[in-house]
Formats: structure tokens, sequence, C-alpha cells
């Protein structure tokens, strides 16, 4: 097993879970501002909401999951702010973060289809850098599995999924995976786009996709009664983000890449 912490500095501990976000923040920020410039939109934009929707996309990640996971919390009200041992909900940070972004852009009277475009891979290619933490924090994996089938991934998958004695599907590797041939798609079709708001229902369709898949795969679901959440909206996701789609197709509105 991996230790979680990755270092400590006196008596802090840095675990690897903040590390790892931290990168994949990074990350996102850096493509989002090299498409920003190569889209000649003024790039402290992009600064300028990453320094809003990060924080509210983890508060909002934080709050989602402690809604959904109440009776875990309601006696630990300190454990909410333990967000290091994981339990972020991106479907919360989404909403967080694009109700900030949203009024970001409203105010500067920009165009929200079009930063949209712009963000979207960032924010897929944060989630694929951001579930290696699930990795490292033995969490969103799947049911169990034999030897056999797990002896299909790397040693280091392998003994890290093997938890309580058993081993089990590494999920957290399939949505990551899932995610950066999203991103890479994105990019690609970023310079090809057709109608503003392309790449960003694209990308909430195809995210959604394989992310409806994967979750039934999972043991850690947040549930509804006995609907998984993250699958009802990833399917109220697709189902939007084609609906918005054909309708801006068919309006095909005068673009600027």
């Amino acid at each position: 097993m991996i230790d979680p912490i990755a270092v400590h500095i006196g008596t802090i501990a840095i675990h690897w879970y903040g590390v790892i976000m931290a990168f994949a923040f990074l990350s996102a920020l850096i493509v989002a501002y090299r498409n920003a410039v190569k889209a000649d939109i003024n790039p402290e934009h992009i600064l300028n909401i990453a320094t809003l929707a990060i924080p509210a996309g983890i508060i909002g990640a934080r709050l989602y999951y402690v809604i959904f996971q109440w009776s875990q919390y309601r006696y630990n009200w300190f454990d909410i702010l333990a967000v290091w041992h994981g339990g972020l909900a991106i479907h919360g940070g989404l909403i967080g973060g694009v109700l900030v972004g949203s009024l970001y852009v409203r105010k500067k009277n920009l165009s929200f289809w079009r930063m949209g475009d712009i963000v979207a891979p960032s924010v897929v290619l944060g989630q694929s850098i951001g579930r290696w933490g699930n990795f490292i924090n033995q969490e969103a994996h799947g049911g169990p599995v034999n030897e056999s089938f797990i002896n299909h991934f790397p040693l280091f998958i392998k003994n890290q999924m093997f938890i309580y004695g058993n081993y089990f599907h590494p999920t957290f590797l399939y949505e990551s995976l899932w995610d950066f041939s999203v991103f890479i798609f994105l990019i690609i079709r970023l310079s090809h786009k057709k109608f503003q708001g392309e790449i960003l229902l694209l990308y909430m369709g195809l995210y959604s996709v394989g992310r409806f898949y994967i979750e039934g795969l999972r043991t850690d679901s947040l549930m509804l009664g006995p609907i998984r959440v993250a699958q009802l909206m990833s399917l109220t996701l697709v189902i939007t983000s084609i609906i918005l789609y054909l309708f801006k197709k068919s309006r095909k509105t005068k673009i600027k890449i």
C-alpha cells in the first residue's frame, strides 16, 4: 500500500491526494490559458475565473458529497473539512465552478459558450489527473475481482487495489483513461468546431457517457434511495447535451476560433 502522506514538513503532513489535486488544477489552468491565447481571448480572464471557480468547485464538491453522506458526518462535523481523506464529488464541483464562472462571465460581458469551449478540455484533463488521488486513497474502486483479472494491470496498481484481503476493479483507472481520451478528442476538435458551445456540449455528453457506465461498477456510489446519484446526473447531462447540441448546430451561429 502506498503511504497517503507524501511528506512531513515539521508537524504538517502533506497528503498525496492534495498534491495530485493541485497538479490537476495547475495542468488544467495551463491548458485553458494557452487555449485562450490561441482563441484571441485575454488569458487574464482564465486566471480570474480559476481564482474564483477552483475554491467554489472544491466547496461544491465537498458539500455535494457530505449531503449524500450526511449520516457519516452528522456527529463528526470536523471531518467535513478533512478533504485530504477524499470525498469530493465531481458533479458538485462542476455545479459550484459553473455557477461562479457564469457570474464572472456575465459581469464581464463575455460569451458563456465561447468561454465554455476554452475551459471544457481543461476540466476533463483535471478530472483525469485527479482520479489518481482516489487511487492513493484506495477509493472510487469497483467490486471485487480475482487475481487473474488484476494481473492484467501493472504491479503497483494491483498492490494498491488489494484492500481488506480482496482485489478490486481499478475503476479510478478506467475513468482516468476515458477522461484523458475525451481531453485529446476535445483539444483536436477545438480547432475545427462548427459553432459556439460545441466543445462544452461534447464534454458534457462524452464525459457523462463514460461516467454512467463506470459508476455502475463502483461500490461507493452516492445513493438517492435505490438510484446512483452520479448515474442520474450523467443521464441528465447526456440528454441535455444532445438536445442543446442539435439545437445550436441547427442555428450555426458565426464563430471566431
